[in-house]
């Protein structure tokens, strides 16, 4: 267990020293309400006492109408919400309006016009390059069929069907069945 002497404030530089090793560290029993002494002396910033005392006095009179004013302000929240509750606002509304007015802001701002121009460039120059591509590989496609290879092959691939289905009347057409073998009557029902 730790001695009762010992410093717990753990923002504490001197945590988990004992109080006996800081016997002639000075303490400082002043109220809070006091003002915290200078950083620096008065002839080191340059002024006399006269000067710094109506400075400090100004500094309490901005502090406090800093003070006034947040309270103001927190009243007229309040009051805001109250009238968007009467009027049946909800949160989500002001979402909305917001997200609507940083959408358009977004959009009528320079970055937004010069990037949506060059990415309307970039479709403008891919949608060419492929309308070109697909004309190469179709005219390549039309020399391949024209090709010498490419006629034989085609006449290899009519022959061989020729002779796997026979030709009826001079044509290609594969022959069907007859037209009683399409239906099975109920008395050949396998079941």
């Amino acid at each position: 267990m730790e001695s009762a002497s010992q410093d717990i404030n753990l923002n504490s530089p001197n945590k988990g020293l004992l109080a006996d090793t800081m016997t002639d560290v000075p303490v400082d029993n002043t109220s809070a309400a006091a003002p915290p002494p200078p950083l620096r002396a008065s002839a080191y910033n340059g002024l006399t006492e006269a000067e710094e005392e109506e400075l400090r006095s100004e500094l309490a009179k901005v502090e406090e109408e800093i003070g006034t004013l947040r309270q103001v302000l927190a009243a007229k929240e309040r009051h805001c919400g109250e009238l968007k509750r009467k009027l049946g606002l909800t949160p989500l509304d002001g979402l909305k309006q917001n997200l609507s007015k940083s959408w358009h802001d977004v959009q009528v701002s320079n970055a937004y016009k010069k990037t949506q121009e060059t990415l309307s460039q970039a479709g403008q120059k891919t949608s060419a390059a492929l309308s070109n591509v697909g004309s190469v590989i179709s005219r390549k496609l039309g020399d391949m069929r024209n090709s010498a290879t490419f006629k034989s092959f085609e006449d290899r691939v009519g022959t061989i069907k020729s002779k796997v289905v026979g030709r009826d009347n001079g044509g290609d057409e594969l022959h069907s069945p007859p037209a009683s073998a399409e239906k099975p009557s109920q008395d050949n029902a396998p079941f």
